[in-house]
């Protein structure tokens, strides 16, 4: 899409309407997200000097568990095909603890924007790669006539005698030709699938460093360096000899051809730029890394050491990676917490300030969870009927049904740890465990979950603490 289209077509009304299609209710937060991607557009129509200066606006979102923040910003990524990686806080901790270092959430994201335009790339190559395999293919169905040259004389070669190179394969005219008729009967078949199960031997491209074992070490790993792909850079590539079915060695040299294709230099710049401009990092958790007034030893020592480590990341530094370097001025981060035990003012300071945008999301209710159980494309219903159809069992739940399973899900939640929506997703199986066990032997029939089914599934498993506790 241009950047004219994409200025046209995702106004923030529009990007809400989309999220609308997959996440029920949390207005304000679908909101920030939206303005927050409408001015990356923007900002990319200004001038270079002044779009430089211009920094995205953080978001950060306080709110329970199970309500949809990670999925918000999943769907904001997947709209724009942005680079998008999800870390959670608590991962990190401060230099010199055992615990990842916090710049590994930017060349993960530097991975993931790699995959992305890589997977462009490669689908872009398929149709050529796709020809050249097929001719790789019949070269191997049908090899071509060798003559056995003669055995090299090693001592004249020693001696710096001129050895005669190998006579080459004679074939006459009319072989030939009925060569070229066989391997376009062959390319037919293939073509119409009836070599598929058929055992080929086919020749692959590897890594002469594959499979050596190699000293290395978290320590290399968090420096982007990686021993194996230095290797594999200096080593000469191997070919290997595997026999498999034709379907499958159409897979591995479309693949093989394909990456013959495509430009990695090209690809590696494009992310790099694409992960710099585009990237959204969502920091889960943040409020495990928050220190409660009055408290400053402990574990809230390395508590604070990682919210220092996470400032320069999200004010804007330089990141190595093992693709090259990374700023990360401009990479949007969407951090996310329930803040229960703590406030958003318990970070450090500084860190509060990167975060200028706060939202809070809304507890989900029973009639939110009735919505979420029917409304968003994909709903846990739609599923549940999508699974159960494979078994040619038509499944179908009445507006009764949906509420009571909302209103179990809202009262146990109410009764024990909240964790939203996700609560819904135990209750489904619990309900339908039986149907779903039974289905191969039910083919043809058709099942109305109502009300009452509903509460004499989960009526006793909601009233009893002891169940509810392991089961709920």
């Amino acid at each position: 899409m241009t950047l004219l289209g994409e200025r046209n077509g995702l106004t923030p009304a529009a990007i809400v309407a989309y999220l609308d299609r997959f996440i029920v209710g949390q207005g304000k937060a679908k909101r920030a997200v939206a303005v927050a991607l409408r001015n990356r557009m923007r900002r990319r129509l200004l001038e270079e000097s002044l779009a430089r200066e211009v920094a995205p606006k953080n978001i950060l979102m306080v709110g329970p568990t199970g309500v949809g923040k990670t999925e918000i910003a999943r769907r904001l990524a997947g709209l724009v095909d942005a680079p998008f990686v999800k870390v959670e806080a608590t991962k990190f901790t401060e230099v010199g603890y055992v615990g990842r270092d916090v710049e590994s959430m930017i060349r993960d994201l530097v991975e993931a924007s790699l995959q992305t335009v890589k997977g462009r790339r490669l689908e872009e190559v398929k149709a050529p790669a796709a020809e050249r395999a097929e001719e790789r293919l019949l070269d191997a169905l049908l090899p071509s006539p060798r003559r056995l040259s003669q055995v090299p004389d090693f001592f004249r070669s020693f001696m710096g005698g001129r050895q005669e190179e190998p006579e080459e394969p004679v074939e006459t005219e009319d072989e030939a030709e009925r060569r070229r008729g066989t391997r376009e009967r062959l390319r037919e078949m293939l073509r119409k699938g009836k070599l598929e199960g058929r055992d080929v031997e086919i020749e692959v491209t590897q890594s002469a460093a594959a499979g050596m074992p190699l000293m290395g070490g978290a320590g290399l790993e968090e420096m982007g360096i990686n021993i194996g792909e230095m290797l594999g850079g200096l080593l000469p590539k191997k070919s290997k000899r595997r026999r498999v079915t034709v379907a499958e060695a159409r897979r591995l040299l479309e693949m093989e051809e394909a990456e013959k294709l495509i430009d990695m230099e090209s690809v590696v710049k494009e992310a790099l730029s694409k992960a710099q401009e585009e990237g959204i990092v969502f920091i889960d958790e943040l409020d495990k890394v928050a220190s409660g007034e009055g408290r400053s030893s402990g574990p809230d020592v390395s508590r604070e050491g990682v919210q220092r480590d996470l400032l320069p990341i999200v004010e804007g530094s330089s990141v190595s990676t093992k693709y090259g370097t990374v700023r990360t001025d401009h990479i949007l981060f969407i951090a996310a917490g329930a803040f229960h035990r703590v406030k958003p003012s318990d970070l450090v300071p500084e860190l509060q300030g990167r975060f200028p945008i706060r939202v809070e999301l809304d507890s989900l209710e029973e009639k939110d969870l009735a919505r979420i159980l029917v409304e968003p494309e994909n709903s846990l219903v739609r599923q549940y009927e999508a699974l159960l159809a494979t078994e040619e069992v038509a499944l179908s739940f009445e507006e009764e049904a949906v509420g009571a399973i909302a209103s179990f899900a809202a009262r146990i939640n109410g009764e024990m740890e909240n964790i939203g929506a996700r609560r819904l997703h135990t209750l489904m199986e619990h309900l339908l465990e039986e149907i779903s066990f039974g289905a191969p032997d039910m083919a043809g029939t058709s099942i109305v979950i109502d009300g009452a089914f509903v509460r004499s599934r989960l009526e006793v498993l909601a009233g009893d603490a002891d169940i509810r506790r392991y089961l709920l």
